[in-house]
């Protein structure tokens, strides 16, 4: 995204904008909606939009084709399912979102796209087989994201690919599981604009894995 974007981004603010002009043209509406969770009490994090030029990077690592399906797991108003639809990858991506009212703006601006879907409700309950790459952005407890990693060892019985980024990059959940091969990893803390200048837009480093798990290992 960068080479395309104009120098005179210099700040986050500056990035936001420019990406809610994105949000606007792709899906009729700004989807970098920040608040505190209703559901901590369910293991449910803040929703936090990923950056578009973050989204570019993470997926360079993941095979693409017309048999992908994405689950992207808490997916908020869902700006990842937007990256999609903008890269023109094939495929189907889907989003679950546990609040009802971030889960209808997605769900609304999604409805005219036959390859996206937007699913409420607990990522925990849903049938993980037919998805080929999982998506987190730190969406939920480290106990939720345990069981999440049980459910993906006992229901996926290929291969997938796990995306995961937050602070610290929770790698120790991966670890040492049989079947799981880390692919890359990475931190991100700046945004390279056109004229190759760092802004830099998160306090601290977003870090990033990128697993394959073979559940025939």
């Amino acid at each position: 995204m960068a080479r395309h974007t104009p120098y005179i981004i210099t700040n986050e603010a500056d990035l936001n904008a420019y990406e809610s002009t994105i949000d606007l043209a792709l899906c009729g509406v700004d989807l970098a909606y920040e608040h505190e969770t209703r559901y901590a009490q369910q293991g449910a994090h803040d929703p936090t939009p990923t950056h578009y030029f973050i989204l570019e990077e993470l997926f360079k690592h993941c095979p693409l084709d017309k048999n992908t399906h994405l689950l992207d797991v808490g997916c908020s108003t869902g700006r990842v399912l937007a990256y999609y639809l903008r890269a023109g990858h094939p495929g189907q991506a889907t989003g679950v979102e546990l609040d009802p009212e971030l889960a209808a703006i997605a769900q609304a601006w999604t409805a005219r796209y036959p390859n996206l879907h937007v699913l409420q409700g607990n990522a925990l309950d849903l049938d993980l087989s037919a998805y080929t790459i999982f998506y987190l952005f730190n969406p939920f407890s480290p106990g939720m994201l345990q069981r999440f990693i049980e459910s993906i060892e006992l229901q996926v019985s290929g291969t997938c690919t796990v995306i995961h980024t937050s602070d610290n990059g929770d790698t120790w959940h991966y670890v040492g599981r049989p079947g799981w091969t880390e692919v890359a990893s990475g931190a991100i803390e700046h945004f390279r604009n056109a004229r190759g200048y760092r802004v830099k837009v998160f306090d601290h480093p977003q870090h990033y894995t990128v697993w394959r798990y073979d559940g025939n290992a």
